[in-house]
């Protein structure tokens, strides 16, 4: 490994954008399970399907009924 690198010449990754951003989410175990097993059985990793997931509702512009009884 180099004691100095020279980044004079570099260019910004025109794809930062696009990237992941880390953040903390509270799910419940259930929810973390049902999201692991379906994730093994199709071979990815879960938090992948996770945000596939959540991709897919924001694209659709789906909206969450919830009702209380």
């Amino acid at each position: 490994m180099r004691d100095h690198y020279d980044f004079s010449d570099s260019t910004r990754n025109p794809y930062a954008r696009r990237m992941k951003r880390q953040i903390t989410i509270r799910l419940d175990q259930d929810t973390i399970s049902y999201f692991k097993k379906m994730a093994d059985e199709r071979g990815i990793p879960y938090q992948s399907l996770i945000n596939l997931y959540l991709r897919d509702c924001a694209e659709s512009r789906r909206k969450l009924s919830i009702e209380w009884n």
